[in-house]
């Protein structure tokens, strides 16, 4: 992938989501390239949902130690958040007319340098804040 790549949470869940499937394998191997490559990003937004979402409403939950250990591993991909990516993700939300959530994804991937965002929650293709949406399982 070796272009900086902004990780959305749902490729992160998948990958550690052995019910998943295909889709667990796909964002697996995913994300080893992305470190070896050491070419991915996250914010904070996508950590705390990613801790969330695999303790609680997985059907195999990891354990809170377990997801602890990864959010800290991950850690090294993730760029600050501040006011200004807030502002930006308002601006995205009205020109783009996608959710404050996803606006903010986006302003913090902009922040970032990501050229790439992988998520299957936004049109695949679409290119929103100079970002190109990308969804591996398409």
């Amino acid at each position: 992938m070796s272009v900086r790549t902004f990780v959305d949470t749902n490729i992160l869940i998948y990958a550690h989501d052995v019910d998943q499937g295909q889709k667990h394998l796909t964002a697996r191997d995913i994300l080893i390239e992305l470190m070896q490559d050491r070419s991915g990003v996250v914010s904070p937004q996508v950590l705390q949902e990613f801790y969330v979402n695999v303790t609680r409403k997985i059907a195999k939950p990891l354990s809170k130690r377990e997801a602890r250990e990864i959010v800290i591993d991950l850690s090294v991909w993730c760029i600050d958040t501040t006011a200004a990516e807030v502002a930006a993700a308002f601006r995205i939300e009205d020109s783009a007319k996608i959710s404050f959530w996803d606006a903010l994804i986006l302003a913090s991937a902009a922040k970032a340098g990501a050229e790439v965002l992988l998520s299957e929650d936004l049109s695949s293709g679409q290119k929103v804040a100079g970002i190109r949406i990308r969804n591996p399982f398409a």
